[in-house]
């Protein structure tokens, strides 16, 4: 049974939902089936989008538009061969047709070809009535190259045709940032709010660029804006929070970041900064208990972990905090912060195998601090494996050639291990980089032991002649 669609009072996608769970079959203008479409398809749902597009056609075969669709469907599920050929007999009925463009660009793009795709949307630029789509996606486009400057100069079009267009301002703000160019955001910006004061999202924006800047002031300024133009603005509250920490502001910061609980569900990061606050204000009981909060609203947030650990650190409970380091790591065991945090952990139990282990995930994950290969080193020489400490700050002096601590640490370690002749001509190597032995110092206090030697006065007198 066919009905007419104005035989029944319901929009078009209220009646086409209907239709499809009855036998009747409604008939829809064109334009209605676009709509329909579109609605589908900006919500993810492309089952029932490529459902419109099927009895679409089969009411409107005629509809270049739907055909489009179709076609915007089969790209988007790299059918592209299929894609390509639907559009070339496009083409063969309506040249003219900016879509048709678009939609060759989409395949470009797919196919890692962007400059290709913006050749093809400045011909659907030449042919458009209404270029906003396609500046965005232009935009789009040139990001892909790593074309910063023009990627905003599209974006910013974007802006300019629609000043609610808050996507494209976003990515605006993400090309000055990636430019470095904060202060031409914040004049962008600030341009923007002339003719928008109660933009909320330019106004938050605005005040991660002050604090970029470290213009805290100017940043807090920003952030009440946002919060005035609207007061469930949570990510205004948030990071006016972050700045009053900055300022040593931690009341003031605890109450912003009780405000974004108030407005909606708690977050473990809400939680996990108004710890950090508390515990500033040597608050233990308080920051503890923020910090479990944390990790019980997000346990997976390896973060909150660390915080506790730190808690039981500073209180030297070292088995507490090896018990939760090791939540750390089981999150995140790719993070060399945190073997480096367990290993210091170890050291203080003396547990000097395992903190022997730790160091090496430290450098094996790729953190080359000059203090992780000293105390990597001490931690191995005081567990007795003088010869692995020797070969670890050799290692270390591949980044630090001319290093004094790692210099003299070696000639004590090869004076520990009886090792005469390599001690002396690494001795001699770091007179040669500490010029009037003006650090030998160092040395002496590291290895009070050897300080007052013949075998070190001697060289150091030999030293001296031929400097």
């Amino acid at each position: 049974m066919a009905l007419e669609s104005n035989e029944r009072p319901d929009k078009p996608i209220t009646k086409f939902e209907s239709m499809l769970k009855t036998d009747d079959v409604y008939f829809f203008d064109a334009e209605d089936f676009e709509d329909i479409i579109h609605h589908y398809l900006n919500n993810g749902k492309i089952a029932l989008a490529k459902k419109g597009i099927k009895i679409g056609l089969q009411q409107h075969p005629a509809s270049i538009a739907l055909k489009l669709l179709n076609v915007e469907v089969m790209v988007f599920e790299n059918n592209l061969e299929a894609a390509e050929k639907h559009l070339d007999e496009l083409q063969n009925i309506d040249a003219q047709n900016e879509e048709i463009y678009i939609q060759r660009a989409n395949i470009f793009s797919k196919k890692d070809n962007h400059q290709g795709a913006i050749s093809l949307l400045q011909k659907a630029l030449e042919l458009s009535t209404n270029s906003f789509d396609i500046h965005s996606l232009m935009g789009m486009e040139y990001l892909f190259l790593d074309d910063f400057k023009l990627a905003k100069e599209s974006f910013m079009r974007c802006v300019t045709f629609d000043n609610q267009d808050y996507s494209s301002l976003y990515n605006v703000i993400y090309c000055f940032e990636f430019l470095e160019d904060y202060e031409g955001a914040i004049l962008y910006l600030n341009d923007y709010l002339d003719t928008n004061p109660y933009c909320e999202v330019a106004w938050h924006q605005l005040g991660k660029q002050y604090v970029t800047k470290e213009m805290f002031q100017e940043a807090l300024t920003a952030f009440d804006f946002a919060i005035i133009s609207d007061d469930s603005f949570i990510g205004a509250y948030f990071e006016k929070g972050k700045v009053l920490e900055k300022l040593g502001k931690y009341k003031d910061a605890i109450e912003n970041y009780e405000t974004t609980i108030s407005i909606e569900d708690p977050t473990s990061h809400a939680f996990l900064r108004i710890g950090k606050c508390y515990e500033k204000l040597g608050n233990d009981e308080m920051s503890k208990y923020y910090f479990y909060q944390t990790v019980h609203e997000d346990p997976l947030l390896d973060k909150g972990w660390l915080a506790i650990t730190d808690f039981y650190f500073r209180k030297r409970n070292y088995e507490k905090a090896l018990y939760y380091i090791n939540k750390a790591l089981n999150i995140d065991g790719g993070n060399p912060s945190y073997w480096k945090k367990s290993a210091r952990i170890h050291v203080a139990l003396k547990n000097y195998d395992q903190a022997d282990f730790s160091f090496k995930q430290v450098v094996d994950l790729g953190n080359y601090e000059l203090d992780t290969w000293l105390k990597w080193a001490a931690i191995v020489h005081l567990n007795g494996d003088t010869s692995a400490a020797i070969q670890i700050l050799t290692q270390g002096r591949e980044f630090y050639p001319e290093n004094l601590k790692i210099l003299y640490n070696i000639v004590g370690y090869r004076l520990a291990a009886n090792d005469l002749i390599n001690a002396r001509i690494t001795l001699l190597d770091a007179l040669k980089f500490d010029k009037g032995a003006k650090k030998i110092n160092f040395f002496y206090k590291q290895f009070p032991e050897y300080g007052n030697s013949d075998w070190v006065k001697t060289i150091l007198a030999d030293y001296k002649k031929t400097s």
